[in-house]
């Protein structure tokens, strides 16, 4: 399975899970549930990380990498005091459910959409789940019955398979958490303040630029070296190399098929406005 082919079948189902974290009927559903919804962060925490179980701050961070360890303390595990992480799946699938119905109509009921399903949840039951926690945690979730949750579900053990991947890419090139967000804005990927969110204080993000000047990654203005733009390649490619075995698995004309099904959704996805550009740019994994 190529590169190319491995990276287009992330880029077609990542809006499909990214859904969660930006419709309406998703944070009228976390609202429900007792969660702030004036910014994303408090039911994004609960949302993605609720098939862990009850995790702590410390647990949570380790697995979503990039986040500063004080901005997951803002909502883990306070997160669990709100809803029980039983009550935030049952939650974040009704959302997904009125959001998917909102989006897409009566498409849902198509043998397209049946089919996509189907061989999409082949690929996700087919993730190696080895040393990757957010994967694992989803893998082992019940399957819902309808098609397009089962879409939406196979969607996110397939990001969280191919997250976790990356993050071991990441690990590997000795990239930490803030080192990974300031060498990504230094390839001209997505400007700095794309990742206030994430909640690393300035002096964070000086000290990272620091550390990867010393190493010969980073200019004096903080772009990119030519070593930094190759180590950001090799972390890509092997980011890649790591997401493949899915999609091994289901095989090369079975895959074609899925990008040519899924073509069609990612369109209405992206041209719904829904979403803010830099999900559909890889930002996401970091």
């Amino acid at each position: 399975m190529s590169d190319a082919r491995v990276r287009q079948m992330w880029h077609l189902l990542e809006p499909l899970h990214a859904v969660l974290y930006y419709a309406p009927e998703v944070f009228e559903e976390a609202a429900a549930l007792g969660y702030e919804v004036g910014e994303r962060w408090p039911s994004y925490f609960a949302w993605r990380s609720a098939p862990l179980g009850a995790p702590g701050a410390r647990r949570v961070t380790s697995a979503f990498y990039s986040f500063s360890p004080d901005r997951v303390a803002e909502h883990v595990p306070g997160a669990w005091k709100v809803a029980s992480p039983e009550d935030v799946l049952a939650g974040r699938l009704r959302g997904i459910d009125r959001a998917y119905r909102a989006l897409f109509g009566d498409v849902l009921d198509t043998p397209e959409v049946m089919r996509a399903a189907a061989l999409a949840r082949r690929a996700a039951e087919a993730v190696n789940t080895e040393g990757r926690p957010l994967a694992a945690a989803n893998a082992e979730l019940p399957w819902p019955d309808a098609p397009h949750l089962v879409l939406w579900q196979a969607a996110t053990v397939l990001r969280e398979h191919r997250g976790d991947g990356h993050l071991a890419a990441l690990l590997t090139a000795e990239l930490d958490p803030a080192e990974a967000l300031v060498s990504f804005a230094a390839i001209g990927a997505a400007p700095t303040e794309t990742f206030a969110g994430r909640g690393w204080a300035d002096e964070d993000w000086h000290a990272a630029r620091q550390r990867l000047a010393g190493r010969g990654l980073l200019d004096e203005k903080g772009a990119a070296t030519e070593a930094g733009r190759a180590l950001r390649a090799e972390v890509e490619s092997r980011t890649d190399a790591f997401a493949a075995r899915p999609w091994r698995a289901v095989g090369s004309e079975a895959t074609a098929e899925l990008a040519e099904l899924l073509g069609p959704l990612w369109v209405t996805v992206l041209g719904s406005g829904l979403l803010p550009s830099v999900t559909t740019l890889g930002i996401g994994k970091v």
